[in-house]
């Protein structure tokens, strides 16, 4: 007692049992999210450590296989990924109690995890087998004739797969995601009871986008054009650098890149110099005077030509094709083995020509002729003397 005032009234026990047991529970609440920690933090960690080391006995051992090398390389990411959630999820199971208010929390954000981490590995499974089956095929720049035309109609088909692939392999990952959540089975229901009217929006809205879709498909197993064929479109002479499921990229002489849906080549009239062969014709024109020698220009073109090594050898000719305008017309017609080289060697038979002109037959160059006639000298002539009189006179 103080001062007639007992203690307990001023220090309530019930107060101090009240205040241990919060610290009580609050220490075992600590202490079971530092053991939960531990055991995920130790799992992920195992995990981690198992998947780096089988990305390395596979490259280790694989280095002269390429599929288990690309295996190792492309897959290596998303499989530690995946490990690492998948032990995670364990961990969890294993020390959280079932009743716990948070555990469905964690569970559905991991398994939502899950599912985009092997969806990231399919995907890049898919690349893997794209990648081995492209380098089975692989063409050199300077090789289109003959079985390269197939290889690279298989590349472009691949390719093709691939990215259809791809595309499925999301739409399935985000669907399977979305089913994690309770109330998506219920909005799914309601949106196939109202599927007729949703199919005639979702028709009308997308119809361009899967036209184009279709149109990549159609273009890429119609073998009408593959990548690394010539093309001329939009009057512009190019290579076909990428086809994807909604466009077609050009590489253009010059560096620049045309881009054109893919719906442009099922609607449009194109050019495809590669479609069947690589070998391509092409002729120079030039315009000489009356007075050249015929033969003996065909005989500098042949020289020319065997001098080249961009001929192939399968076309060598030189015809007059026109005589008019006080001209003459000379064709050459020369074959080269694809159009770079085509265009090459028609700009060095061009050349080879005109110094060949210039050097041995100047006066076969075109000139223009004026010829005077003798009423043209007499109108001249009186021409003159009427104007001497006249000054005749003035001077009188």
């Amino acid at each position: 007692m103080l001062d007639g005032v007992e203690l307990t009234s001023l220090f309530p026990l019930h107060a101090f049992a009240v205040d241990s047991e919060t610290t009580s529970a609050n220490l075992h609440s600590a202490t079971r999210l530092a053991v939960v920690l531990g055991w995920v933090a130790g799992a992920v960690a195992v995990a981690y450590l198992l998947g780096w080391a089988v990305s390395w006995l596979l490259r280790r051992f694989g280095r002269d296989r390429g599929i288990v090398h690309d295996l190792a390389t492309f897959t290596r990411h998303p499989f530690r990924a995946t490990l690492m959630l998948i032990a995670a999820n364990i961990a969890v199971a294993a020390t959280v109690d079932g009743e716990s208010p948070w555990r469905p929390r964690i569970d559905h954000v991991l398994h939502i995890l899950i599912i985009a981490a092997i969806t990231w590995l399919v995907a890049s499974l898919v690349m893997v087998a794209e990648r081995r089956t492209v380098a089975r095929f692989t063409v050199v720049d300077d090789q289109f004739t003959g079985g390269h035309r197939r290889k690279r109609r298989i590349q472009t088909q691949v390719m093709t797969l691939r990215r259809l692939a791809i595309v499925i392999i999301v739409v399935l990952g985000a669907a399977a995601a979305l089913m994690t959540f309770p109330g998506f089975t219920q909005i799914g229901t309601t949106l196939f009871a109202s599927a007729g009217v949703l199919s005639v929006v979702a028709g009308l809205a997308a119809q361009t986008s899967l036209g184009s879709v279709f149109a990549g498909m159609q273009i890429s197993f119609s073998d009408a054009i593959r990548v690394g064929d010539i093309v001329v479109v939009e009057g512009e002479y190019g290579r076909i650098d990428e086809i994807t499921l909604t466009y077609v990229v050009v590489e253009i002489w010059d560096q620049r890149r045309l881009v054109l849906p893919t719906t442009y080549f099922t609607t449009n009239p194109f050019e495809n110099w590669t479609r069947n062969a690589t070998e391509l014709l092409g002729t120079v024109e030039l315009d000489v005077d009356f007075t050249v020698p015929i033969d003996e220009m065909r005989a500098e073109l042949d020289r020319l030509l065997a001098a080249s090594d961009l001929w192939d050898g399968r076309a060598s000719s030189l015809r007059v094709t026109n005589a008019v305008g006080g001209f003459l017309r000379v064709r050459p017609m020369v074959s080269a083995a694809d159009a770079d080289a085509l265009f090459v060697l028609r700009c060095d038979v061009r050349e080879g020509l005109i110094d060949w002109l210039q050097r041995n037959h100047p006066g076969a160059l075109p000139r223009y002729r004026v010829q005077e006639s003798e009423a043209d000298e007499w109108s001249e002539l009186v021409g003159s003397d009427a104007g001497r009189s006249r000054g005749d006179g003035h001077r009188r």
